[in-house]
């Protein structure tokens, strides 16, 4: 009798996509004692995709693929390890993972990338190690990790008050379109809070009430009135140590955007579309006067992050 070799079982597997994100108002009030600045933001979640893969390992580990993947640490300086880190030590579990990273936002480019991944890795890990922590749960390590976590984890459209952690959830009808002109070079979070601290020494503590046409934008779902509410109190700075930005930025404004930013803390420059096909001309207008090293295009809001599959 012939015995028919069996196959090993597949390792257990989980898959989770968390999205980048777009500051559509970004206030900086002076810097705290802390070295924090407390801000007032709105976020969007824009479907530019961070994926991570959580499987069994003995130890923890962490692999990367995708654009400017050598650019990713894989210590244990990596946001989305350290994710996996707080998670084991909270819940009490010492298991290993191996998370492998699959980048689709842009590295260091002002939307929230690293965030994407922690939020994915969390999300990922307690469904690997089944730790029964509540979404609660989640959002509070969340703000542990980074400023920029829990929105990642939450997804959507929110206003972000304190160092942007604390979140309020806004309403948004419709979807709204974008076009990004991303740079390779990347920009210092860091160094650019540090600039707009040399240009406004005596900011303002940020008020949301300076946000209220932006919100009656986004309540309407009317894109026109949302471009002309768009604001990033950080684009001076960026363009102080970038000036090349003044180029996708001039360039999206002549191809007829409802409205540019810088994202975030840049370099990446946000273009808003009146539509899908415009948003899709905005893009062709970056490539075209080859303001950017890549071009992408999106829809907001979307969800953040979630378990797409998984495998036993």
């Amino acid at each position: 009798m012939t015995l028919t070799p069996v196959a090993p079982l597949p390792e257990r597997e989980v898959r989770v996509r968390a999205p980048g994100k777009v500051n559509l108002s970004l206030r900086v009030g002076p810097r705290e004692d802390d070295g924090y600045h407390a801000v007032s933001t709105v976020f969007q979640a824009v479907s530019v995709f961070e994926e991570v893969v959580a499987t069994a390992a003995d130890r923890r580990v962490l692999t990367v693929s995708g654009p400017q993947a050598e650019l990713v640490p894989t210590d244990d300086t990596n946001l989305a390890l350290r994710a996996a880190s707080l998670l084991a030590e909270r819940a009490g579990i010492d298991d290993g993972v191996h998370l492998h990273l699959h980048k689709g936002v842009p590295v260091a480019g002002g939307m929230a990338g690293g965030s994407a991944d922690a939020a994915a890795a969390l999300v990922a890990c307690d469904a690997l190690w089944s730790t029964g922590l509540s979404r609660e749960d989640l959002l509070q390590l969340a703000a542990e990790l980074g400023s920029d976590v829990p929105f990642s984890l939450a997804g959507h459209t929110a206003v972000g008050s304190g160092r942007g952690h604390l979140l309020t959830p806004a309403l948004s009808r419709g979807e709204f379109h974008w076009a990004f002109a991303v740079q390779d070079r990347g920009l210092s979070t860091a160094a650019v809070y540090a600039a707009f601290d040399e240009l406004h020494g005596s900011a303002l503590i940020p008020s949301q009430d300076d946000d209220v046409p932006l919100m009656q934008a986004l309540r309407a779902g009317d894109p026109r009135a949302l471009g002309a509410a768009l604001h990033n109190d950080l684009q001076m700075a960026a363009l102080e140590l970038d000036p090349g930005l003044a180029e996708p930025l001039a360039v999206a404004q002549d191809a007829g955007a409802l409205g540019v930013v810088v994202s975030g803390s840049g370099p990446t420059v946000a273009a808003l579309g009146r539509s899908r096909q415009h948003a899709l001309v905005l893009a062709a207008a970056f490539t075209a006067a080859g303001v950017a090293d890549r071009v992408l295009t999106a829809a907001g809001p979307v969800a953040g992050a979630r378990v797409i599959s998984t495998t036993d």
